[in-house]
């Protein structure tokens, strides 16, 4: 009210003519006035209710987008759960089934362990019974053991067999080394002069044979004996290595570098009883 009467008071100041519309501007003054002042009176309380609904909407809103996040969480571990239980439950599948596979190969063999040991047996008495046969026949039903069996003959520590084979019988290298393996030996490594000397002698040089196989043959470039040892003399053979070339003993003429694919007659070589 102080405020209106303060603005009546102003509008008073003017001049006095034109009373009349003056009293009319007084008026309207004081009506538009007293209608401001209205306004502003109201104003206060209009922007709080309206602030404390903006302020409620945004408290809502929060409280939806804070159970809604909750909500989006909850999602995602529960996906992440699925798919962690998923792969969990496929890998013990693939582990039971490798598990089953590794069973079933553990009984298979030990089914044929089994059956190798009985075999096994079967055939090392029957070695053991033909080692004694081959070394010690019975004479009278006596047994006398020798170092070589029949058909060997004995150069101490050794037993040689030379292999006077037929022409059409001849074997390349890699079949005579077969042979030797078959009768329990091998092709003949020779480790000094006086076993060069004993092969060489058995080398029998008749029906137009070249010479007889022994253990001796080219890798990687090298001279090598079947034991994997290098020759290290290289005045024992008659050409420098070439690779696919084996060796020969030939009587009075040393050894001699031919095709391992030529067919020649072949020495084996074991080692002898001891009696």
């Amino acid at each position: 009210m102080a405020e209106e009467e303060v603005n009546y008071a102003t509008v008073k100041f003017k001049k006095k003519k034109h009373s009349q519309s003056k009293v009319k501007k007084e008026e309207t003054v004081y009506d538009e006035v007293k209608v401001k002042n209205e306004a502003k009176e109201q104003t206060p309380d209009t922007n709080d209710k309206t602030s404390d609904r903006t302020m409620s909407r945004h408290r809502h809103y929060k409280q939806l987008a804070c159970c809604l996040g909750i909500i989006c969480v909850m999602l995602v571990l529960g996906i992440i759960a699925v798919t962690v239980y998923q792969k969990q439950l496929a890998e013990n599948q693939e582990l039971k089934k490798k598990n089953e596979v590794l069973e079933t190969e553990k009984k298979n063999l030990t089914e044929i362990i089994q059956q190798m040991t009985t075999s096994g047996n079967e055939l090392n008495v029957s070695r053991a019974q033909w080692s004694i046969n081959a070394y010690c026949p019975k004479d009278n039903n006596n047994r006398k053991c020798n170092p070589c069996q029949a058909g060997w003959e004995y150069v101490e520590p050794s037993c040689y067999a030379t292999n006077d084979a037929n022409r059409d019988q001849w074997k390349t290298w890699e079949e005579a080394r077969e042979n030797c393996t078959g009768k329990i030996s091998d092709l003949p490594v020779v480790i000094n002069e006086e076993e060069k000397k004993t092969v060489s002698e058995k080398s029998w040089n008749y029906d137009g044979n070249k010479g007889y196989w022994i253990g001796l043959r080219v890798e990687d470039g090298k001279w090598k004996w079947l034991d994997g040892r290098n020759l290290t003399n290289s005045s024992w053979i008659d050409l420098s290595p070439s690779d696919g070339h084996c060796a020969i003993s030939v009587q009075n003429q040393g050894f001699k570098s031919v095709s391992c694919n030529e067919k020649n007659r072949w020495i084996c070589k074991k080692k002898a009883l001891s009696v």
